[in-house]
């Protein structure tokens, strides 16, 4: 027993140590540089500057409309596909034929790669020979500018991530749909209880810790949303479509200012760790 305790601790002291030099070091590192000013191009003349860079980046517009922009895709992308996954997991749950193909076709846009899936979608957008356009000519429709106007270019974004990612929502959905025990479905029918009551009283409170981890973990991956926008507009027309994490990487690597880049990569963390600070303590706060 002292033996396998002693393997189990030589096991586990390696693994936090290197969990430091993954984690911990790398952001310690990050929010120092944030309040330096260094430039990769003039490494020499780095000084720490204090909080200079927190209060430029909060009075450029530049990242305000992008911050602006990630709030709305996050709170749009969030909404709407946890919603329409949460209706197709109830459709397959309830299909009694043909539900395993149903669902391998429904998971095939997330099985994708993000560039490749982004690829597809720019060549199907494209002004002169995406298929959209040829069918809005088919009907005698104008072609649009689908990627370089500021009225579309934003939303065609949050259509490509409503596209692939909603089967990740209905995935998850779909397997807390196959903890719900049937028999309390059984009693609400008995009580003379219909479809939707059924589904506000016994499905939803059954899996409301499902739903919550779907809105949880697409919020944060909505926050890093960076393929789309870097591939498809990079931050145009007019910023329309600048996200946070594209205006980090058009100072960190466009210009080579890591100094104030950093205090940007701060400020999305801690946006990040606002959004799962609710999930986190009703986690960890239970034991569970």
């Amino acid at each position: 027993m002292k033996r396998n305790r002693a393997f189990s601790f030589a096991l586990t002291a390696p693994s936090m140590v290197l969990l430091a030099l993954l984690t911990v070091f790398p952001l310690a590192f990050t929010v120092y540089f944030s309040f330096t000013n260094l430039n990769m191009i003039k490494p020499d003349q780095m000084k720490v500057v204090a909080l200079k860079n927190y209060v430029r980046i909060f009075s450029d517009p530049y990242f305000l409309q992008a911050l602006g922009n990630t709030l709305k895709f996050m709170v749009c992308a969030v909404v709407i596909e946890t919603v329409l996954g949460l209706l197709i997991a109830t459709f397959v749950h309830n299909l009694t034929r043909w539900q395993k193909f149903v669902r391998t076709f429904l998971l095939t846009p997330m099985i994708l790669p993000p560039v490749t899936a982004v690829l597809i979608w720019r060549i199907m957008l494209s002004n002169n020979y995406g298929i959209i356009n040829k069918l809005l000519e088919a009907f005698s429709i104008q072609p649009v500018a689908w990627l370089n106007e500021v009225r579309t270019a934003f939303w065609c974004i949050l259509l490509i991530d409503v596209w692939q990612y909603t089967p990740f929502a209905f995935l998850l959905l779909y397997a807390s749909l196959q903890g719900v025990a049937k028999q309390q479905y059984e009693a609400a029918q008995i009580d003379g209880a219909g479809t939707v009551a059924q589904f506000f009283f016994i499905t939803l409170p059954n899996i409301s810790g499902g739903i919550l981890l779907v809105v949880l973990m697409r919020a944060i991956d909505s926050i890093r949303l960076f393929d789309k926008v870097n591939i498809l507009t990079r931050g145009g027309p007019a910023n329309s479509t600048a996200t946070i994490t594209q205006y980090i990487y058009n100072y960190g690597v466009g210009s080579f200012k890591i100094g104030y880049s950093s205090a940007g990569s701060v400020i999305m963390t801690l946006i990040v760790l606002l959004i799962s600070a609710a999930y986190l303590t009703r986690t960890f706060g239970t034991g569970r």
